[in-house]
């Protein structure tokens, strides 16, 4: 783990630097096998099978203004969106993407000319922007999870980690695959922190980031700061 004080904020950030430092990649349409009961490696569907969940209403905004710029070239469900919307609310009262035939309105299936996958990504790609910012929170942070927790004082402890089975709940037991438990996803030709760097930048900001990565790129013997430097932030490090 590496942790370090915000620079500006009363929050220690924790980063679980294996996972930052490990090769692991997203696998859509590469061997990924779904979060389904059996292995749905076939259906393409990603973690996208039961929709998304929106974290806020600032959320569902973003989306309802990247939805209105797709059209049918590239948004297989598009006519559908148009009759019956591509929102609801679920028995719980929160607002998730609606799904068809099994998965979420927005994922183009194989062999749709548009192109198989999001179609918030595929739109977001063609127009030259960044997907993250066309997406529900949920979709462009996985696998990266934060865990906030505060002490009497207000003092928050921000915990940045991969995103495990266990953090789906009672559902996430169901799942015949997910993603970070196997070697299947950890492929990829650069670590974490690089590969997910604009995920991480929106997620703690700039500066931490930079800090972070200083971190991470510092030779393990390295001296990691001096008390008496006052311009060496305090830092904790553990291996």
């Amino acid at each position: 783990m590496i942790a370090f004080e915000d620079p500006k904020e009363q929050r220690t950030w924790v980063f679980d630097a294996t996972f930052l430092r490990s090769s692991w990649k997203c696998i859509f349409g590469e061997g990924c096998k779904g979060v389904l009961e059996e292995d749905a490696e076939h259906l393409n569907q990603g973690c996208c099978s039961f929709g998304a969940h929106f974290v806020d209403e600032e959320d569902v905004a973003v989306v309802v203004k990247a939805a209105v710029k797709l059209t049918a070239k590239n948004w297989q469900f598009k006519a559908k969106a148009d009759k019956s919307g591509f929102l609801k609310r679920n028995k719980a009262g929160d607002t998730m993407t609606r799904r068809v035939d099994g998965a979420c309105i927005f994922l183009n299936r194989p062999g749709f000319e548009g192109g198989a996958g999001c179609a918030l990504h595929i739109g977001a790609m063609e127009a030259g922007k960044r997907p993250l910012d066309w997406k529900p929170n949920v979709c462009w942070q996985l696998p990266i999870r934060l865990d906030h927790s505060e002490d009497d004082t207000g003092y928050v402890t921000t915990f940045v980690r991969e995103w495990k089975r266990r953090d789906w709940g009672v559902s996430g037991d169901e799942f015949h695959w997910w993603c970070t438990d196997t070697s299947d996803s950890f492929v990829g030709r650069e670590p974490v922190y690089k590969y997910l760097k604009d995920e991480l930048v929106e997620t703690v900001g700039a500066e931490v980031y930079d800090q972070l990565v200083e971190l991470l790129e510092r030779p393990r013997n390295a001296p990691i700061g001096h008390e008496s430097d006052p311009n060496t932030p305090k830092i904790r490090r553990s291996n």
